[in-house]
């Protein structure tokens, strides 16, 4: 029995820049759609940095029209200031695609790397080697892309047994 595939849409939040990244999953398949990053001008307001994070992203969800969304889970650091700025722009990376109807997940970053690599702390040129050979046809423009990228497989590999984990209620 053929299933129609999903469109996931990963999103890699930060204040200077937004990494997605689109793969399709049909059975165990995953396909490369696209992937590229939203940056914004470290020169301008807080509030029009979220602007143009929320505009580029409301784009990205109504030109490629996923099915899902996952996004990364906040990484907390020393600096109080940068981890607050950086849940703000992870807010407006869950808002977008959850304001379109399309259920958004979150997952961790240990998480990502230990799906992507093997291990919870790959380095970012492993994460983005490996996104090479799992979607051959990616050619992420950045590391915040192969990063969405790497969290959009993460999703496909954890989506049926987070949904059979909602069922379950």
């Amino acid at each position: 029995m053929s299933h129609a595939a999903i469109r996931i849409l990963g999103i890699d939040p930060g204040l200077r820049r937004t990494g997605w990244g689109l793969i399709a999953v049909e059975g165990n398949r995953l396909a490369y759609l696209g992937s590229g990053s939203i940056a914004t001008d470290d020169r301008t307001s807080l509030a029009e940095r979220l602007v143009t994070i929320h505009d580029g992203l409301a784009r990205i969800v109504a030109a490629h029209r996923p099915d899902e969304a996952a996004v990364e889970a906040t990484f907390v650091n020393r600096d109080a200031a940068a981890t607050l700025k950086l849940g703000q722009a992870r807010g407006v990376a869950l808002l977008v695609p959850a304001r379109a109807g399309v259920p958004v997940a979150e997952y961790a970053p240990n998480l990502v790397k230990k799906t992507i690599v093997g291990a919870g702390h790959g380095e970012k040129a492993q994460i983005r080697m490996m996104i090479g050979v799992l979607l051959p046809r990616a050619d992420p423009p950045s590391h915040d892309a192969a990063d969405a990228l790497a969290i959009a497989v993460t999703h496909a590999h954890h989506r049926q047994s987070l949904r059979a984990r909602i069922a379950a209620g």
